[in-house]
């Protein structure tokens, strides 16, 4: 196993670690950040605006990633948040929800480009397929953590789990040795489908070009995360379940995104019609100001 801890540093009294989920992440999320510059660019907007955006976006997305998580953990039954609401801000100790990192990371979106007058349909279909490659680059980091795994399997590719990582349903060593119960690695199907998502969206968008309509790319995102997520939930046995459903909250949140894309992407190519939603635009509106 591989130690979460990079390296510890002690002054006197005083400890701090670098984590590789630290690491991992940022390094995830500059590579993305490049990504989306050069497609923001390619659309003909400046790129400098992703650089500029992502001092709302990831402070905004860590805030909204620690609600949902302690939101869904709540309705999940636990009460370590009522409790003890400080622990709420305990970050350290675990608890990002990718979920609540989108949508809050969307509210920051839509406040900037309307602070710098920008076409927020431009900055969401460049975002898209960026925001699967992120998050695909991020998840080794829960191979580290030991996290985000799933259920026992006998199949070849299953990974071991050491004994204080384990959830309660798995904690009987006699019946799960440590030594021999593998266990689904969840966090890795997630990444194999994002990567896969992602080429799909460029395929797309180099295949098709000027004939995508603006909003195109993010209603793929929508249906393709969504749907893979609410497949991928099936082998999370650590997500709360709605209770008498048997299925989690995160199933529903990624079957409304998946409806929302499919809807979206109808309303974009006139299939259908929205009375309280103006026309869908034909083509994206390139600022004439330019970042200072």
């Amino acid at each position: 196993m591989i130690s979460p801890i990079i390296f510890t540093i002690h002054i006197g009294s005083f400890s701090w670690s670098v984590h590789w989920y630290g690491v991992i992440l940022m390094t995830a999320t500059v590579i993305a950040a490049w990504i989306a510059t050069r497609e923001v660019r390619r659309r003909g907007e400046d790129g400098d605006h992703i650089w500029n955006a992502a001092l709302w976006l990831i402070p905004a997305g860590v805030i909204g990633a620690r609600l949902w998580f302690v939101v869904n953990a709540t309705l999940g039954g636990s009460t370590l948040y009522i409790d003890q609401p400080l622990q709420i801000l305990n970050i350290p100790a675990g608890g990002l929800h990718i979920f609540g990192g989108f949508l809050f990371g969307a509210i920051a979106l839509i406040l900037y480009v309307r602070r710098y007058e920008l076409d927020l349909w431009l900055f969401l279909d460049a975002l898209a397929p960026t925001l699967l490659i992120g998050q695909a680059l991020a998840r080794p980091a829960n191979f580290i953590n030991q996290e985000l795994y799933g259920p026992p399997t006998t199949l070849p590719w299953g990974i071991l789990i050491s004994a204080d990582h384990r959830l309660t349903a798995y904690s009987n060593l006699t019946i799960y040795p440590v030594a021999t119960t593998h266990f689904h690695p969840t966090f890795a199907y997630e990444m194999i489908w994002n990567f896969l998502a992602a080429a799909l969206l460029f395929y797309l968008l180099y295949r098709f070009g000027s004939r995508l309509k603006p909003g195109a790319m993010f209603a793929g995102w929508l249906i393709l995360a969504g749907t893979g997520r609410s497949f991928i939930e099936q082998f999370r046995p650590d997500q709360p379940k709605i209770l008498g459903l048997g299925i989690s909250y995160t199933t529903i949140a990624s079957l409304l995104m998946a409806l929302a894309g499919v809807l979206m992407l109808l309303w974009q190519y006139d299939f259908i019609h929205f009375n309280f939603l103006p026309a869908p635009p034909e083509e994206y509106e390139i600022s004439t100001k330019k970042l200072v």
